[in-house]
């Protein structure tokens, strides 16, 4: 990922945070039949390693899964992103000499990937997964709410990745390069955005 120094972001923790935060990651492998991805769920162990490690499952179907994999593979996290108009920037009414651009959050994360299908390491997986999303509801459903062999036939179509991350990218992009009083501008205009995801990084802005 190309990141200018202004937005290089390399403490572990905001790293971390970014990853957890993101929904949804895109799962990347290069292979001898050309780069296969797919949106996956990701869960982060921090404790896992040095820089933590990814866990998630694919469809049995999916042939990411059994297609062997050449070098790292990479798992990509995004943050809030937003749209930045010029006419925000100070900078436009002193000279004019302004362009759009978007700020955002990213994180690649890299590692030798290993894919498995044994039942008790998918079962631990799919129920770690679901406990961390179905956590903030008011009845959170738990794996255990259904039948245990239904689970066991569900567990039978996928296959599980495990991505001990041995490096990882980190991009801050929120105006920094700007001046204060054209940050200031970013901040103010995406604050009054409907955009939620535009409010969000208003408040990212280093103002």
């Amino acid at each position: 990922m190309y990141t200018p120094p202004a937005f290089k972001e390399e403490t572990l923790s905001v790293l971390h945070a970014i990853i957890e935060a993101a929904s949804l990651s895109t799962f990347v492998t290069a292979t001898a039949d050309g780069l296969l991805a797919t949106p996956l769920p990701l869960l982060l162990d921090r404790d896992e390693g040095p820089y933590g490690t990814l866990y998630g499952h694919l469809a049995r179907a999916n042939p990411q899964g059994t297609t062997a994999p050449i070098g790292a593979a990479m798992a990509t996290f995004m943050g809030p992103d937003a749209y930045v108009t010029p006419s925000w920037y100070a900078s436009k009414r002193e000279h004019g000499k302004v362009v759009p651009t978007w700020n955002y959050s990213a994180v690649h994360a890299y590692g030798e990937v290993e894919f498995f299908t044994d039942e008790d390491r998918l079962l631990d997986v799919v129920t770690r997964l679901t406990n961390r999303h179905e956590a903030a509801g008011a009845e959170p459903w738990q794996v255990s709410d259904a039948p245990p062999a239904f689970v066991k036939a569900q567990l039978r179509g996928i296959i599980g990745l495990r991505l001990p991350i041995d490096r990882l990218d980190g991009k801050r992009k929120f105006s920094q390069n700007r001046s204060i009083e054209d940050r200031q501008g970013v901040a103010a205009g995406l604050a009054a955005s409907a955009r939620p995801e535009d409010r969000l990084v208003s408040g990212e802005i280093p103002v």
